[in-house]
């Protein structure tokens, strides 16, 4: 059973889509999106929760990753698929 993906985006934020795609590939299907360009109060939730201002923020289960820099250095160290399955 795959860990809950959350992860709070833009519509229109590159580093969000790559993020998406980088997940996918391995073998996520569901996310959920909180769309922080459409509602500023998910956005201060955001930054509260993280401590990070920018897009994407992710998480895997109760964990932050961070951005999609992070998720890429947790993926080409072999740890996101753990993660992800946990």
């Amino acid at each position: 059973m795959m860990n809950n993906i959350v992860m709070y985006t833009t519509s229109t934020c590159p580093y969000c889509h790559a993020a998406e795609n980088l997940l996918k590939s391995r073998g996520v299907k569901e996310i959920s999106f909180i769309r922080v360009d459409l509602d500023p109060q998910k956005r201060s939730e955001m930054m509260v929760r993280s401590g990070r201002r920018s897009v994407p923020q992710i998480y895997i289960g109760e964990h932050h990753i961070g951005g999609f820099d992070d998720l890429q250095t947790l993926d080409q160290s072999g740890k996101l698929n753990h993660l992800l399955n946990a």
